[in-house]
Order: structure tokens, then sequence, then C-alpha cells
């Protein structure tokens, strides 16, 4: 069976189609610009890419522009809509609601709807992708949700020194988000190690623009950093990560902006970018502290003493750790970041090979710890669209 992987964004739509008779990626792409000035698609078939410039006004435009390209005589890779057995759709909040993935229908739209007020900047760009492919063919759709692998976390992990009301009328609790990413990693560590993911203490740390990270025990989630909202946890791309609640009624005070400019301040103009007053690109970051940017290189320390905060508090909360996962782009890539992390955790019985470190191939499983550290590390490169395809498979069927 192929199945259709999407991803909308709100003027954006990645998509990936599989053959999930071998789980190989056939064709995948990006719609940019959706509704703006200058759109145009990425796509990527037969060891080849095209840009295909052209008026996309909406996620409809762009959803029929996939599936016309994906039938196209010369480029394309399917003969027939028919034979696409399924369309997975990440959905960024299940809530309470749901805590697995499930196949789309009339009720769940109507609960994805009242989702909304809890990821007002994403969860509306998935809805208008599930309704556009809806519209445009009868292919079933299954909603693949970034909070579910974290729903059941301990009321202890999930609640906060709030009225308990708070959570009961308003839904205000920690949901975690990156859930794909940290359950796809854990159960490849555990492939990796030859061990059942139920007898593991894992630790999951996913690392890109958006940043978090994962307790897992025995195969589930009971703590992740990202709490209501992904501002929450490790300092970001241009998110602060967690900050003194107080500070935004200070800034109030000082610049008499709004809950929304400082809202704004704290999710887009804060963490990388904020520090070193220039990018949010940890490449051109790594770039800036070859030049000697001394806040450039801030950033990096307080990312890396975060990530060592949360190692030791999350082995402390899981009565020890069996491994580290190190994954997402600059988790994947960055090795200076993953010594950071780890260096002077020897006590907890944490110890890489450094020189293996700097030398790993590029997308590829590798073990970075030494042979006696009682704690395995590793570098996995995350693949979140082939666990929704597996996931859209499994309900498709």
């Amino acid at each position: 069976m192929k199945i259709l992987v999407l991803n909308a964004g709100s003027s954006s739509l990645k998509y990936q189609l599989f053959d999930m008779a071998n789980q190989t990626v056939i064709a995948k792409g990006n719609c940019e610009k959706i509704g703006l000035k200058g759109s145009f698609m990425k796509y990527k078939a037969h060891g080849k890419e095209f840009i295909i410039t052209q008026e996309i006004n909406n996620h409809s435009d762009a959803i029929e522009l996939v599936l016309k390209t994906l039938q196209d005589n010369e480029i394309g890779v399917i003969m027939d809509i028919a034979e696409i057995g399924a369309i997975g759709h990440r959905v960024v909040h299940g809530g309470e609601i749901y805590k697995d993935s499930i196949k789309i229908d009339d009720e769940v739209m109507q609960n994805l709807e009242k989702l909304v007020p809890l990821a007002p900047l994403h969860q509306p760009a998935n809805i208008k992708g599930i309704k556009a492919c809806q519209e445009l063919t009868d292919v079933p759709n299954v909603a693949v949700f970034d909070t579910a692998f974290h729903a059941n976390m301990p009321e202890c992990a999930f609640m906060y020194g709030l009225p308990y009301s708070a959570y009961t009328d308003w839904q205000i609790r920690k949901y975690g988000f990156h859930g794909t990413s940290h359950k796809y990693v854990s159960k490849r560590v555990a492939d990796i190690m030859k061990k059942p993911l139920e007898e593991l203490k894992v630790i999951t740390i996913h690392l890109g623009n958006g940043s978090s990270m994962s307790a897992v025990k025995n195969g589930h989630s009971i703590d992740t950093t990202m709490g209501m909202t992904p501002l929450d946890g490790l300092v970001m791309g241009t998110r602060s990560g967690n900050i003194d609640p107080s500070i935004i009624e200070y800034i109030n005070k000082k610049t008499g902006w709004s809950i929304e400019e400082i809202t704004n301040y704290l999710n887009k103009k804060s963490g990388m970018l904020g520090l070193n007053g220039k990018t949010s690109d940890m490449r051109e970051n790594n770039e800036l502290i070859e030049q000697g940017d001394k806040h450039a290189k801030l950033f990096l320390d307080i990312l890396a003493y975060q990530i060592k905060k949360f190692i030791g508090a999350y082995a402390a909360a899981m009565g020890g750790v069996d491994a580290i996962v190190f994954t997402g782009g600059i988790g994947e890539n960055q090795e200076d970041i993953r010594e950071m992390c780890t260096d002077g955790l020897e006590f907890l019985g944490i110890k890489i090979d450094k020189d293996k470190n700097w030398k790993l191939p590029r997308d590829t499983e590798q073990e970075i710890s030494l042979p006696d550290s009682k704690v395995k590390v590793f570098r996995i490169p995350t693949n979140e669209e082939l666990a929704i395809a597996k996931d859209t498979l499994r309900l498709a069927k």
C-alpha cells in the first residue's frame, strides 16, 4: 500500500509518498508561500528535484497540485489516485481526547476544531489540510498527534501548581510535543540494543529550531520538557524556553506591550535569535562562534547546561537511565553539543567516545558511548514521516 503523509503549516505543505511494501519514499516535496506572492512547489522523485512555480491560493490548491504532480505522465510516480491507500496527517494537538492516532470522521473533525484554542498557530492549518483532502479525494484520512505519546504522563508530571479548576475548566496542563519523534527514536534505540522497549529507561533529546526532551520509561513518556505550549522547556531557535512567569508582568510595565506582543517576543524574538541578535539558524550561529561572538557561544552554553540538568532530572524521575538518544537537526549534526551535554556526567555512568562522536557518518544510526559506559548514548536520525505512515497504514487496514 502507498501512504501519503502531509504536514500542513500556515503557508506551507510538506508531503511524502511512501511505498509501505518496503517503507521507502518514492516522492516528496514542499508547497511554499501558500496564499502569498511567489508561491511554488518543490517536488523530488526519480532521483531528481523539480521546482513548479504557480499561484497556490490555499491548501486545496496545494493538495490538488501535489496529487496532480504525483500522477503526471512525465514526472509522476503513480498512475491513479486510487493507488494511495490512505493519507496520514501530522496534527499538533490531540488534547486529552486523543491518546493515539485515529481515522478521521465527522466527530474527529469537530473535536479538532474544539482543540484550536490549545494550538492556535498550528491546529487551523492542520485542519485546512485535512478538509482539502476530504474535498478532493475519497481516500481515508488519519490524524497522528504530536501530543499523543505524552498523553499518559502521570498527573504529578503534567499538572501545574494552579487551582485545580484551571485544569478542569480550562484544560491547563502540560501536554508536550514532538511526540512522534520521541516515540520513533525510543523504539529504534530498543531495536538497536536488542532489548524490549518495555524494559528500558530512555532519555530522548530532540534538538532543532524547536527542541524538547522526554523521559521514556518502559515504552511510555512519563515527562517531557515542553508544556501546555511549545514555548516551555529548553531554550530554542526563537523561543525563550522556561522563564519566571513574573517576567511577563515586568516586561509589560517596562514597555506597555500587550500580552500578544509579549507572547510574540518570547516565541519569535528570543532564544538563539534573541541572544546573538542575528540568526536563529544553528549553522550560522556556529559561524558566529568561530568569529568570536560571545553571545552566540552563550546560547550554546545555555542549551548544553539545560540539557545536562534535564538528563539528571529524568534519570532521577525514572530511577536510572539505560540509554540517551540525540536526534533532530541539531542533535544529529552538532558534535560539540553532544559532547557538552554529556561531559561531566561520568558519575551517572555516561561516557562517550569523543573521537567517534566527531567522526560519525551523516544520516546514520550510531552508538557514541565507550564500551564500559553503563549508559549507552546514541545519535539516531528521526523519521517522523515514516512513523506517521506506519500509524496510518495500521489504521487504514
